[in-house]
This record gives C-alpha cells, structure tokens and sequence, in this order.
C-alpha cells in the first residue's frame, strides 16, 4: 500500500482540524527576575494542532494565525450568545520562533461575550515556551455606514503566470520552493521577488491570491486561510522599495507583530486582491499595510505587519 501523494490545501485543513483537551504550563522569563513557570486561566480551553513542516525548520507565521482563528472560534460558537458570529479582528505579538517538528499548544480565555461582541485571548505554546500572544474579537451580523476604498486598476490574475510559471527554470532560496509546495496560489501584478528584486524600487505592490482548491462553506476557515495568506507577502512592500529579493543573502527576516481586520464575509477559495503599501522602513524594522479586496470590488480585509528587516554585511 503506497502513501497517498502530499496536496498542500487537505494538508492545510489538517492543521486546523484541532484537537481539544490536555494542559498546559508556560516558562515565563522576566528581565528582572528568574525563569517560572505560569499556569493558564481556570476558564481557558486547551487546543492542539500539529505543525506544517517547513524547510526551514521553523513554523510560519501563517500557521499560528490560522489555528488561533480555529481555536478562538470553537469558543465562540460553544457559547449561546455567540452562534453565529464571525471574527472581526485578530491582533497577534510574536514573541519566539518555533519548531516544525512539534505540537503547539492554543490555551483560550474568554475575556468577554456581549450582546454583540465575544473577544478571547489566545496564547500559542510549544514545549512551555510562548511562541506569540494573540487577541481576538468576533461579532454578530448587523447594519450599519457603508463605505470602502475602491479596489485599485490591476491586472486580471487570469492574465498573470502563476509562481511556478514565472519561475520555471530558475533555482531559487527556501522561500520559492515554500511557495510551489503551499497551500495559496500567488500571482503578483508586478512581477515576484523570490529570484531578483522587482524592476522598479517603490513601496507598492499587487498579488492576487486564493487557495490552490475549493475549501469547506465555514467562515472561520476562511478567515484562517485569508490571515494565512497574508503573511507571505505583507512585507514585500518594504523589500520592493528597497531593490532587495528573498534570494539576497544579506536579508534577514522576521515577523515582530500582525493585526487583521475582517470588514465582510469572503471565500479564500476565490481570487482575492492584496493590495500592499509600506509607509516606512526603520530602526531594522519595516512596516507593511494590506487592503485584501473580493474579485468585485468589494474590501473584505484590513491587515498591517511589521517585521525585523535586516541586511548583513
């Protein structure tokens, strides 16, 4: 009996299917005083997920956004008054790099549930160690102003070569070969910068993007598909700006922090437009602003990133 062949998108949806159950306890280090080991709140519920293997050996960003959003969002729904009420904002501190190779753990405290709003705190933790802080904020459907930017003149993505066909032929760094393998689709209007820098230094980019197949009609999956998404390209802006590629030896790269605002339902399984600005680059850091717009126009996400920047040498 021969294994069955690795497809990136079910692989996905087995991370976020989570398990429920067990405890957990966090070393807590503090600048003046010595390691101790912290507790979660009686009122919290334990989620286990697995963690995407990654080839440089450490989990993605992507990934603790995504499951986080699963997590909050079982909560959520378990409560009476929160049947039906999507997440609205996710606002995450990364605080240490973790293992692919290990569970990490989603210990979630109610912090809230309302007539209208349910907000949870999230702590994502592997082996004790704290690997990101994360709040989370959900609210039932209701009316109100309507307004929005409107989504830039771009390129069609069925007028753009995916990834693999731009860049047939040529080898390229961990961050190519992430991208084949992945779970989203990727189509920039500008050109990518996996192999060089874009032909033009500015803060501005364009990528359409959308799962590689047709995902399960949950809005919480969704959700945490799109906030996964946006962590692969949140940060070009500030490379783009610069002339810098992922391929350049000198970078290197780490998420700080990463909020997203979700304005209006949307399926990640059709073509979404990220439109991506970086007001400023600074300190070794570097600041990138997102509009995630639906193929008709309308804007569905909000999401903004600052990361550590660096070039060596």
């Amino acid at each position: 009996m021969t294994d069955a062949p690795f497809e990136p998108v079910s692989d996905l949806l087995d991370l976020l299917h989570l398990r429920e159950g067990g405890s957990v306890t966090m070393t807590v280090h503090s600048e003046h005083e010595e390691p101790h080991t912290a507790l979660p709140p009686t009122a919290a519920r334990v989620f286990i997920g697995s963690s995407q293997k990654q080839r440089y050996r450490r989990i993605f960003g992507g990934q603790l956004l995504a499951q986080a959003i699963v997590a909050a969002a079982r909560t959520v729904r378990a409560d009476p008054a929160g049947a039906g009420r999507p997440i609205h904002s996710l606002h995450t501190s990364f605080l240490a790099s973790g293992s692919d190779t290990a569970d990490v753990h989603y210990v979630v405290e109610p912090l809230g549930d309302g007539r209208s709003f349910s907000t949870r705190r999230i702590l994502a933790v592997q082996d004790g160690r704290l690997l990101a802080t994360l709040i989370a904020s959900f609210q039932e459907a209701a009316p109100g102003l309507e307004h929005h930017d409107p989504m830039p003149a771009v390129t069609a993505p069925e007028q753009l070569p995916d990834v693999a066909g731009a860049l047939h032929g040529i080898p390229g760094p961990y961050a190519v070969v992430c991208i084949l393998e992945g779970p989203i689709e990727l189509r920039h209007v500008e050109g990518n910068l996996y192999a060089a820098p874009g032909p033009e230094q500015t803060p501005d980019q364009s990528v359409w993007l959308r799962s590689r197949r047709t995902l399960p009609d949950d809005p919480a999956i969704h959700a945490a598909f799109l906030a996964y998404s946006t962590d692969y390209s949140i940060l070009e802006p500030v490379l783009r700006a610069h002339g810098v590629s992922w391929a350049d030896p000198r970078l290197r790269q780490a998420s700080l922090d990463h909020a997203i605002w979700f304005h209006r339902p949307a399926r990640a399984d059709e073509w979404v437009l990220h439109a991506g600005h970086s007001p400023s680059a600074s300190g070794g850091r570097g600041l990138g602003i997102g509009s995630l717009y639906a193929a008709d126009g309308r804007l569905v996400a909000t999401v903004a990133q600052e990361g550590m920047l660096r070039l060596k040498g």
